[in-house]
């Protein structure tokens, strides 16, 4: 079975549109959802925000229904002027900028403990642009955080859930793929007020796409859950 882990209600509605005979539980106070999406079982997880949910939800997709890979979809910030809001992308790496071993270890900043550089490498699948996820607990405007990002890390997106599950999938040994909407982008104004505002955007585009997403991630993997 292949399992989404998506931090929010709101960010899981463009699957759970798509999917038939979804039913609800929880299960280890999160909110599971059970169905099929292109005549395959699937599972979406609605793990919450930042990286310690979304390390527990890969854990879960993994231990509960031992998932053939896991699939993230969510809205995500732009850091610079190749990314349009509402487009989606493809992440082809991911690095967790706010885990800092620098004093200890002198690794550069976001290298976890047990990797040797900061950027882990995701599946890919379908014809999306790809680009670097950075992720971190923190959701600003902060200036500093911008130039960190971009200048010395050179990404091109920001979120707070994609790095954690890359993380946890790699441990896991699942193939892990991640799709993301651009709500907004870094220098054009408030990012809580373009978040607010393009929301319902990212929305729609990802809802019109998570059945070429899901047909291509089961493509790339040659699941068997045929119904």
């Amino acid at each position: 079975m292949i399992c989404f882990v998506i931090a929010m209600e709101s960010e899981a509605a463009p699957v759970l549109a798509n999917m038939q005979g979804a039913e609800c539980e929880i299960i280890c106070d999160k909110k599971v959802y059970r169905g099929s999406l292109c005549n395959r079982k699937c599972a979406v997880i609605v793990c919450g925000v930042g990286k310690v949910n979304a390390a527990c939800g890969a854990q879960l997709a993994a231990d509960k229904f031992g998932a053939e890979a896991i699939i993230n979809i969510g809205v995500a910030g732009g850091l610079n002027q190749s990314l349009k809001v509402g487009q989606i992308y493809s992440i082809e790496y991911a690095c967790q900028y706010d885990f800092d071993l620098v004093q200890l270890n002198g690794t550069p900043l976001g290298t976890l403990n047990e990797f040797e550089g900061r950027w882990m490498t995701l599946e890919t699948a379908g014809g999306y642009q790809f680009k670097k996820l950075a992720t971190g607990d923190r959701f600003n405007d902060d200036r500093r955080d911008f130039l960190m990002l971009t200048e010395a890390f050179g990404a091109d997106i920001r979120d707070m859930e994609g790095g954690a599950i890359a993380q946890a999938c790699i441990h896991a040994g699942i193939p892990f793929f991640s799709f993301k909407a651009i709500s907004d982008l870094a220098g054009s104004g408030s990012t809580t007020e373009q978040f607010l505002k393009n929301t319902a955007l990212c929305a729609e585009n990802l809802k019109n796409n998570i059945a070429d997403i899901f047909d291509a991630v089961c493509a790339k993997i040659g699941t068997k859950t045929e119904l």
